[in-house]
């Protein structure tokens, strides 16, 4: 009946005969002081080779079973040495290592004859393995660690059926009183975890009585291993195994937010170490899955957390937003926190007051890892109205507006989508006087997180029914425009996305000459909506596309269709079509056009430069002579002529193009001051103002093929 590495190092199974007889006499020694054990069972080993015995499994977990596990008490977890003898005492005999394989042997055979007992079975297994001990004036828990190895040994020659449900039964039968030290003798054999071990801890996950019990030690050793230690790796394993098995993570209740927040608080960790594996490159989508390292099992673990928990639409809108990619990443992760809260608030809700009372002790601790994580996750809670009601609404936001004034822009960061949050969760806009000073402030920062988070914040409060646009007209003017040519492209896009938000909320008064502030911002937004066509981000040229079809519609231009031409196809007729309406439409504002255009001279993109170099020449042609001052012509004469000795040769030739039109617009007013001017324009003077012709672009067009709607900005 017994199995294994004891009996092959005996050279021959105990069988059951052997095992009852063992019991038997331990038995019958209880009552009475022990002397030296019996001689008969000992007779076997005697003849052993020396070398065979003591199992190899001991010596190979003796060096591995010396780690530490925090326990609810905080109490480290230093398991008994397999090769160390017992304390010598007058209850005491020697103990040599074939009775230590016997031992197993015994737990083995006694959970096969209680096989069909259910839990009185593994119940009894425990009460007779604590009996026998006893007799012998020996604890059980003393002989956790050794039984451990022995059943690990056990397995793998373990035939399927009733011998491996029996080193199943006796593993749970000591996780029942024991689950500490058996937490502790099967956490160094998951580094790496064998196929044995996952079994094993498999196999308690689904012990309804001891699972509970088992995943809480777990948790307090992720809790308590300090950074990406191998503890901390092997429990994140032995979670993994344990809460994919079904039916598991209704034993988390009561600590599910604990543990939730620990896995990811583990993952921050692993990615703002400096030797972390874990890059985003190892999440590339041409990957089947992610490897085996600590960061993709925390990853998997926390999966199967929510799976199990009824939260597989979590799972799906982390997967669909990149959120699992973003929490690995150095730089991204509390972007994938945020994203996690934010679907556990739309698909998790059950979880959310329990999750916030856990937070708010987070919010202070010392430790940057659980407070940025904490921070994260309370903010995108604020979403959740019932949730918000765990505290009073006026220490929210005195605790936001502290961190509006912390000097680490990540807490500002949190604080600014945090305020957004509480005062945009009831469908109406609240506590205006606090939100809008912190995002119009927020704008003007360096930190590319802060000004999107403003802008999207900006855009959701126009939204909202009564939003005031005059005044965000008014105050956004001289905070957006120059937010229009950023150098980052998000950041682009996003103030261009806003613009066309505004544009569509004071549609209405801009079509009866209403808006004074919107109108204005509009006019002065309409030379980098126009060359931001052929921004060479495709974000910022198809959000310019969409911004420019709702301001035709608002100002009723009628010139859909021919933006729609130039983001497509660059085409120089159309454009000469829209500068020839604009200068019909906004006499008074070309000199101001021509100016905003020739600060793109010294854009570093060459699209730019070459579209504003175009632009200039329709403007030039269809411009009055009396609408331009002297200087004006001046200035953009010289600025083109040294635009000619561009690198790029398009923009080169475009801007030859153009200067000949500037030169035909002073040809057409009085005499010009600069001696070349004057010259080139008494030679145009003698030929009407023909249109100009450029060449094809050789830059590929940036916007989509998609008509644009004017109904909703990108």
């Amino acid at each position: 009946m017994a199995w294994g590495v004891w009996g092959r190092a005996r050279r021959g199974p105990v069988g059951a005969l052997t095992l009852t007889a063992l019991a038997e006499g331990l038995r019958a020694s209880q009552g009475r002081p022990l002397a030296a054990p019996s001689r008969g069972p000992q007779t076997e080993p005697q003849e052993l080779e020396p070398e065979a015995q003591v199992p190899a499994l001991a010596s190979e977990a003796e060096p591995r079973s010396a780690a530490t596990v925090p326990t609810a008490g905080s109490e480290p977890c230093s398991p008994p040495n397999a090769q160390e003898p017992p304390p010598k005492g007058a209850n005491q005999a020697p103990r040599s290592p074939w009775e230590e394989g016997v031992l197993a042997d015994l737990a083995l055979y006694t959970a096969v004859c209680l096989e069909e007992a259910g839990f009185a079975g593994t119940q009894a297994t425990a009460l007779t393995l604590s009996s026998t001990l006893e007799a012998r004036g020996e604890r059980l828990e003393d002989k956790v660690h050794i039984l451990v190895r022995g059943l690990l040994a056990q397995v793998p020659s373990a035939a399927e059926g009733r011998p491996r449900q029996a080193a199943l039964r006796v593993l749970s039968a000591l996780a029942l009183e024991h689950a500490r030290d058996v937490v502790c003798a099967l956490l160094p054999r998951s580094l790496p975890l064998d196929g044995e071990a996952a079994e094993l801890w498999r196999s308690l996950s689904r012990n309804q009585r001891v699972n509970g019990q088992v995943l809480v030690q777990l948790l307090w050793t992720l809790k308590g291993a300090a950074g990406p230690e191998q503890q901390a790796l092997a429990a994140t394993r032995a979670l993994r195994e344990m809460l994919a098995v079904s039916g598991c993570v209704g034993a988390t209740r009561g600590f599910y937010p604990h543990l939730l927040l620990a896995l990811v608080t583990q993952l921050h960790e692993l990615a703002r170490s400096a030797g972390s594996p874990d890059t985003p490159k190892v999440w590339a989508p041409s990957h089947r899955g992610p490897p085996d390292s600590h960061a993709s099992c925390a990853v998997e673990a926390l999966k199967a957390l929510l799976i199990g928990d009824g939260g597989r639409m979590v799972v799906t809108c982390m997967e669909q937003a990149g959120g699992w990619r973003r929490l690995v990443g150095a730089h991204t992760h509390l972007e994938g926190v945020l994203l996690l809260a934010s679907a556990m608030v739309a698909h998790a809700d059950h979880r959310l007051r329990g999750l916030f009372a856990d937070l708010l002790p987070r919010l202070r601790s010392a430790d940057d890892t659980q407070r940025l994580t904490a921070m994260a996750f309370f903010t995108e809670l604020l979403q959740s109205r019932p949730t918000t009601r765990l505290l009073w609404e006026e220490d929210i936001l005195e605790r936001l507006r502290a961190w509006q004034g912390d000097p680490e822009p990540t807490v500002r960061w949190l604080g600014l989508l945090g305020l957004g949050h509480l005062a945009l969760n009831r469908g109406k806009v609240r506590h205006v006087n606090t939100l809008l000073p912190a995002l119009l402030g927020a704008l003007g920062e360096g930190d590319a997180r802060l000004v999107g988070a403003a802008l999207g914040t900006l855009r959701r409060l126009l939204l909202r029914p009564r939003a005031p646009v005059r005044l965000l007209s008014a105050e956004l003017g001289p905070r957006l425009l120059p937010l229009l040519d950023d150098a980052r492209d998000a950041v682009r896009a996003s103030a261009v996305g806003l613009l066309a938000t505004l544009v569509r909320r004071g549609r209405g008064g801009l079509r009866v000459g209403l808006r004074g502030p919107l109108r204005k911002l509009v006019l002065r937004s309409l030379v980098p909506l126009l060359l931001r066509l052929h921004d060479p981000s495709q974000d910022a040229a198809e959000s310019s596309q969409w911004t420019l079809a709702l301001c035709d519609q608002a100002l009723r231009w009628g010139l859909l269709e021919e933006v729609v031409t130039v983001a497509r196809y660059d085409s120089p007729e159309a454009l000469s079509r829209v500068c020839h309406r604009l200068v019909q439409r906004y006499p008074s504002h070309v000199p101001s056009f021509l100016s905003q255009t020739q600060g793109y001279f010294r854009s570093p993109q060459a699209p730019l430069r070459r579209a504003a170099a175009v632009f200039i020449g329709f403007l030039a042609h269809h411009a009055s002579p009396s609408r331009v001052s002297q200087d004006l012509l001046d200035s953009l004469f010289q600025d083109l002529r040294q635009l000619q000795s561009d690198p790029d040769s398009a923009v080169g030739a475009a801007a030859h193009v153009s200067c000949q039109q500037v030169a035909l617009l002073a040809a057409a007013q009085s005499r010009p001051r600069r001696p070349l001017l004057a010259r080139l324009s008494r030679r145009c003077a003698r030929t009407p103002r023909a249109p100009p012709v450029f060449a094809d672009s050789p830059f590929p067009a940036q916007t989509a093929e998609a008509a644009p709607a004017p109904d909703e900005p990108t």
